[in-house]
């Protein structure tokens, strides 16, 4: 049985899985859960890279490398949902139960060693996360973000609207991936990447219930809502496939860091 870590703040509960990806299982407000349950749900880490890489291949310089094809014929949203995750730093440690950290060891499908920490810190009226990837020898690239799974309607009530204002979208391919060319936004349902040059800045609203606000100094926020139950906002290091298009160096002197906040109230 896989071991949680709860932190609490008033009457916000978060639930980690560190034996799963490091995934938030849940985040509950006032005893309304807002994430979509399930092993493959709630809200997972993306690292070291985000999204689709195409055809699971990607340089460094002059070496290639191929990854395992889990949503063929790409690799999807890196290697971090599936690891084990170490505690780094718990509730336990005199904090009044509001903050956590963990880590996992990069390697093997990845073919670059480092670690990956991942922060969380929990208020009355606010979540915030924050990654961090460093290498321990050669520089490469990588992307992080998060990938949370928010419920379409709370408790039964109406559906959450999403608002948000972007600078552009990436026009997206039949093999959903981006073109290169950068279009005007578009209306959903969505599977979609959106530049935020001034940060992520997207709001929740489920009407009469509750305001969520995702906030980010990340320029990267993929929105998807194609299924009936839930509403993901993805703020995120660079967009798909960013590997190879946009390339994000870890280098021995400069890890990737990456923080989000979610603020929320009652409406």
């Amino acid at each position: 049985m896989s071991k949680q870590t709860r932190l609490t703040a008033g009457d916000a509960e978060l639930t980690i899985n560190p034996d799963s990806g490091c995934r938030i299982e849940s985040l509950r407000i006032g005893g309304t859960e807002l994430l979509r349950q399930g092993e493959r749900y709630g809200c997972f880490p993306m690292v070291p890279w985000c999204g689709r890489i195409e055809l699971g291949q990607f340089r460094n310089g002059g070496e290639k490398h191929q990854l395992p094809l889990n949503s063929p014929p790409h690799a999807i949203h890196g290697t971090g949902r599936d690891a084990v995750w170490k505690a780094a730093r718990t509730a336990a440690e005199a904090d009044g139960d509001r903050t956590a950290a963990f880590t996992y060891e990069l390697g093997d499908p990845w073919p670059y060693t480092g670690r990956v920490t991942q922060t969380f810190a929990l208020t009355e009226d606010a979540l915030t996360l924050q990654l961090g990837v460093e290498t321990y020898d050669d520089s490469f690239p990588a992307q992080a973000g998060w990938h949370p799974w928010f419920h379409r309607s709370l408790d039964g009530g109406a559906p959450v609207r999403v608002d948000f204002a972007p600078e552009w979208q990436e026009e997206r391919g039949e093999d959903h991936l981006p073109t290169g060319r950068r279009i005007g936004p578009t209306p959903g349902p969505w599977d979609d990447c959106f530049g935020m040059p001034g940060g992520v800045d997207v709001t929740l609203t489920w009407p009469e219930q509750l305001e969520l606000k995702v906030a980010s100094r990340a320029e990267w926020v993929v929105l998807y809502d194609e299924q009936a139950e839930a509403v993901c906002v993805e703020p995120q290091s660079g967009p798909p496939n960013g590997l190879n298009t946009h390339p994000r160096y870890v280098t021995p002197i400069e890890p990737l860091e990456i923080a989000t906040t979610w603020t929320w109230r009652r409406l």
